[in-house]
């Protein structure tokens, strides 16, 4: 156990070693030190900024207004895309190629046939994973078909299989060269960090800048959003490469080039596998959510649904989306567990043969259903749950959502949070003072991080104000901050008792690997049908999409505690209580900001998308913008999501410097 680490037990607060904590080592600590500075240097700037800016508002001459040349730029662009060479030439290309390849693959999945593609997938399933998921797989796509999503499906497919092959040939690409170059590491290390706070709002804007509305726009943001994950992945794995290995394989004389395709691919491929899984996660939540740019396929399906409240319609359109997730979700991760494994099943299924066998199984299922003329999905083999389903959304709307005897309804609970907790919330963070909040900004994060950190927040949210886009944004962080307060409150409750129950973890295990699965679109359905639309079920949307995460960080941050500190405390007599909040919560305190720090960045995520449900604020700005061709109100607002994305990724960041110094104490 750390000669650091304090216990406290029966009232007496010591360290480790036995030695009272003294007043002199308080005021030496660095957090102590930091504050002082803060409150001098807050004695100083509150005064001239309250004596300049008394109104506290943003102010006006502070204020940039960029319509107009962003209008110059969008006009520019729509005058010149059928004449610049850049068009033409590139961007012309890159959009027809895109086309092309979506169009090409969803011709062959209606070639196939509904009972080719499902043989197929089936197979692959079988190669991977095994035969409970092949059958897993097989039902999950007769399932799209008996819900009438057959076609759209393919849609969704074709693009989701076009998109993750560019996003891991790309993030691989990246991952390589940054796995190889410690320059090029440090470099993309920042960007690849701001690319993961970005909500997926964020990536439509400049592609529809560009490619206009359609299927091109939708498939290259896909790609932005989706391999930033292979290539931080492919990096670590590259450069987590055990070093006896590659000195031997050096030692043997072989080449760099040899090194890399002989030693440090083949042990990196857990990491790759990971990443593909990744990608193909992110792709399918990027999918869905492009479809507000003419993504088409079942993200549209929902979207169209969601537009008019018809919650039996989009309920059909999700659960494809559910079952896809699912069912990729379980292949990959199965496939990047049996890396390295010895193969199962006959010698006959194993290697090329088995591949070979899958594939004509394939070919021989989809001839037979083209022989037999059952290519498309049969008519009466379809199951319509948009009736009932809005009929039992009808006798919520009759029973649960107002005038339930002593808890009251969904929408009397929707109210009231609404009511007391986001409107003073968000009346209270736009009513204080600009250089308060940015004060407030800088003085969290450097409490938590470093001086770098405190201004790269303080940045963020300056540019903010710039944009004139601050009560907007305001808003948006009400909501944020209180959903986020909702998934802590839940998520270390649930992660500190999966933490001391095996059998409750076991429990929660199955729920949260669907939870963790589901794109972010989907989470949106049932909180309308609960909630009615308004900034409730984005919150409650945004919760249940973070919870999984906090969840299971905080879990496993309490288990990997030392056990020589928890054997120190139980031989003092300490409780478990005791244990929990004077041994492990300390000690797990990196996993616990890190739990912070993902429920805020997926909290941020959702918010955002719950526009499409009645969110407002900045996420609405996006949807106007993206409706209405109006791109200077869309960039300006998916700038500020960004930015607010940034600062709050910053200030609830755990530092490493500041972790390995506690570990070093």
């Amino acid at each position: 156990m750390s000669t650091a680490t304090t216990t406290s037990v029966r009232g007496t607060r010591t360290t480790a070693a036995g030695a009272p904590l003294s007043l002199r080592g308080l005021l030496r600590s660095q957090g102590l030190r930091k504050l002082a500075l803060l409150a001098l240097a807050a004695a100083v700037a509150v005064p001239l900024a309250h004596a300049h800016w008394a109104s506290g508002t943003w102010p006006g001459a502070l204020t940039v207004d960029l319509t107009r040349p962003l209008t110059h730029v969008n006009d520019w662009v729509i005058d010149n895309r059928d004449s610049h060479p850049l068009f033409l030439y590139v961007l012309g290309h890159l959009s027809n190629a895109v086309v092309l390849s979506v169009r090409g693959v969803y011709l062959v999945l209606l070639a196939l046939g509904w009972a080719g593609v499902t043989a197929g997938a089936g197979l692959v399933a079988w190669r991977l994973a095994g035969v409970r998921l092949a059958l897993t797989t097989a039902l999950s796509l007769a399932v799209c078909g008996l819900l009438g999503m057959w076609v759209p499906t393919m849609q969704t497919l074709a693009l989701m299989i076009v998109a993750v092959a560019a996003s891991v040939a790309l993030g691989g690409l990246l991952g390589l060269a940054a796995g190889l170059s410690d320059r090029l590491f440090r470099g993309l290390r920042p960007v690849l960090d701001t690319m993961q706070v970005m909500p997926a709002f964020a990536y439509l804007l400049p592609v529809v800048l560009v490619f206009g509305i359609g299927v091109p726009a939708a498939v290259l943001a896909t790609v932005v959003y989706a391999a930033p994950p292979m290539a931080r992945l492919t990096a670590l794995g590259l450069r987590g490469a055990d070093a006896g290995v590659l000195e031997a394989v050096a030692s043997l004389g072989a080449t760099r080039r040899q090194r890399l395709l002989t030693a440090r691919l083949p042990l990196a491929r857990k990491e790759l596998m990971l990443g593909v899984n990744q990608s193909i996660m992110m792709a399918l939540s990027m999918a869905v959510i492009a479809s507000v740019i003419g993504a088409g396929g079942l993200g549209d399906r929902v979207y169209q649904a969601l537009s008019t409240v018809d919650v039996g319609s989009a309920l059909a359109a999700g659960l494809p989306i559910v079952l896809l997730a699912v069912v990729l979700d379980r292949t990959t991760a199965a496939a990047g567990a049996r890396i390295g494994a010895e193969p199962a099943g006959p010698r006959l299924t194993r290697g090329r043969l088995g591949w070979a066998l899958a594939a004509a199984g394939t070919a021989a299922v989809a001839v037979a259903a083209r022989l037999a003329g059952h290519t498309a999905w049969p008519d009466g083999w379809t199951v319509a749950i948009a009736g009932p389903v809005n009929r039992a959304k009808d006798w919520m709307v009759d029973h649960l959502y107002s005038g339930v005897p002593v808890v009251g309804g969904t929408a009397d609970w929707a109210g009231r949070f609404t009511t007391y907790v986001l409107d003073p919330l968000r009346d209270g963070l736009q009513g204080l003072p600009w250089w308060g909040v940015l004060l407030i900004v800088a003085a969290l994060a450097w409490l938590l991080g470093t001086w770098r950190t405190a201004l790269t927040a303080v940045s963020a949210m300056a540019v903010i104000g710039v944009l004139g886009v601050w009560n907007a944004s305001m808003d948006t962080l009400a909501q944020v901050l209180a959903a986020v307060a909702v998934t802590l409150a839940l998520g270390l409750a649930i992660g500190v008792a999966a933490a001391r129950s095996p059998r409750l973890e076991r429990l929660l295990r199955p729920v949260l690997d669907v939870l963790q699965t589901l794109p972010q679109f989907v989470y949106l359905i049932p909180m309308v049908a609960l909630f009615s639309v308004g900034r409730a079920p984005a919150v409650a949307a945004a919760v249940l999409y973070a919870l999984p995460a906090v969840v299971r960080i905080t879990t496993q941050g309490l288990r990997e505690v030392d056990p020589g500190a928890l054997e120190s405390a139980r031989s003092m007599g300490a409780t478990g209580a005791q244990q929990l909040r004077q041994v492990q919560l300390p000690l797990a305190r990196p996993a616990l900001l890190l739990a912070v720090n993902q429920g805020v960045v997926l909290v941020l995520s959702v918010v955002i998308i719950g526009a499409l449900v009645g969110g407002g604020a900045l996420g609405y700005d996006v949807v106007f913008g993206l409706a209405q061709g109006d791109l200077a109100t869309g960039l300006v607002a998916g700038v500020a999501i960004v930015c607010l994305g940034l600062t709050l990724d910053r200030v609830t960041q755990p530092t490493r410097s500041g972790d390995h110094h506690r570990k070093g104490a």
